[in-house]
């Protein structure tokens, strides 16, 4: 089953596998991934891949968090247990809204800051206990892996690669 071989290109340099994407994305060849021991500016980019949304649910968790802070110090100072703390007035929200602010704004940042990384590790399917993908253990270290699906190909892929620079080319079946 030719479908399940990939093509594991190794490079010892960023600057050199960022030439490689655009040359492999040139020649209208599909990046399944590419494994980095750090992020390289651009990749993205180079790659095809969309823009994260990740800001917009931030941005939504926080609006969660304000509302949770306005509702909670509503409930709290002014509904169920008036106090005059230092002769402020207790009987109005918005009479004691100053005094709220940083706890409206801690709030967001808490909530957006939370509900971000537990998206963040949800959408990259992250969970504690969750065995490692890393196909090749010097991608951590100190090597890049460029890892393209064969379809009948794998001739003029292994060249394609060894012109922009690869220093080492795997054939791998993935159904193993």
């Amino acid at each position: 089953m030719e479908a399940s071989k990939v093509i594991h290109a190794i490079y010892t340099d960023d600057d050199v596998l960022m030439a490689a994407v655009k040359k492999v994305k040139s020649a209208h060849h599909h990046i399944e991934e590419i494994y980095t021991p750090f992020p390289v500016h651009g990749l993205d980019k180079a790659m095809g891949l969309a823009p994260t949304r990740i800001a917009i649910t931030s941005f939504l968790y926080g609006c969660v968090g304000l509302t949770v802070a306005i509702v909670m110090m509503n409930f709290i100072m002014i509904q169920d247990w008036p106090q005059n703390i230092g002769g402020k007035p207790s009987f109005s929200y918005i009479e004691n809204m100053p005094a709220f602010v940083p706890i409206m704004f801690e709030l967001t940042v808490f909530f957006a800051a939370h509900l971000m990384v537990i998206t963040f590790y949800l959408r990259s399917r992250m969970w504690p206990f969750k065995k490692a993908e890393n196909p090749d253990p010097r991608t951590t270290d100190d090597h890049f892996l460029m890892e393209i699906p064969v379809h009948n190909n794998e001739k003029e892929l292994s060249d394609l690669l060894k012109e922009t620079g690869a220093v080492e080319i795997n054939l791998i079946d993935k159904a193993h």
